[in-house]
Formats: structure tokens, C-alpha cells, sequence
């Protein structure tokens, strides 16, 4: 293992992005149905969590995470099945750069300063 890792970003054609950020939050508000949950998860503000999944559902013709308002039970956060579909083409597209980059990284590992 040469310790190198890939960070993906999709630059959408409207404009919009979709990163590690967005993917990390999508899978934590999937394990813990709720965005203040996972932000909390993750070590970020609830309102920058918020901001995140607002523009993660501009960015798609579906929203990727539902919510439901709180009330006597609660609310909550539920990854609607585009949600789902775009964490898993996103770790497709990880997964395949990673794999086709594998000599390249050993490359850089050898001239780089080892710490």
C-alpha cells in the first residue's frame, strides 16, 4: 500500500458538485436518520450540514435525502433511492480510479520524502 488516496470530485454539468463531503454526509444521515445527528457524527455545524444536503438535492432531479419535520415523535432524514444511487456511482468512480491508478501511485510514493 503506497498511502495515496484519491479524492473525487464530480463537477456536474448544472453547476453543482458532488464530493467527499456530500458523500460522507449522505452515508451518516443513512445510518443515523437524522442530518443533526450526522452532523454532529462528522464534526460539523448542523447548519453547514443542512446547507450541504439543500444543495445535494439541487443538484439532482430527486432529492437524495427527505425530512421530516419533528414533532411528538420526532423528525428525521431518510437517503431516498437517489441518494443511494449516487453514493454508489460516486464509490463506483472512486473505486475504478483508484484501481487504474495503482502504478502511478507507487511511482509518486518512490519520489516522495518519506515521513
Amino acid at each position: 500500500m503506497t498511502g495515496i488516496h484519491i479524492s473525487i470530485r464530480l463537477d456536474l454539468a448544472n453547476g453543482n458538485r458532488i464530493g467527499p463531503a456530500e458523500i460522507a454526509l449522505l452515508e451518516v444521515i443513512r445510518v443515523k436518520g437524522s442530518i443533526r445527528a450526522a452532523a454532529r457524527h462528522l464534526g460539523m455545524a448542523y447548519r453547514t450540514a443542512w446547507l450541504l444536503v439543500e444543495h445535494i438535492n439541487e443538484a439532482m432531479r430527486e432529492p437524495a435525502v427527505t425530512t421530516a419535520t419533528g414533532g411528538k415523535h420526532g423528525g428525521g432524514a431518510v437517503v431516498t433511492p437517489v441518494g443511494e444511487k449516487v453514493i454508489e456511482i460516486y464509490h463506483s468512480i472512486e473505486g475504478t480510479m483508484c484501481a487504474e491508478a495503482q502504478r502511478e501511485f507507487h511511482a509518486i510514493a518512490r519520489l516522495s520524502r518519506l515521513t
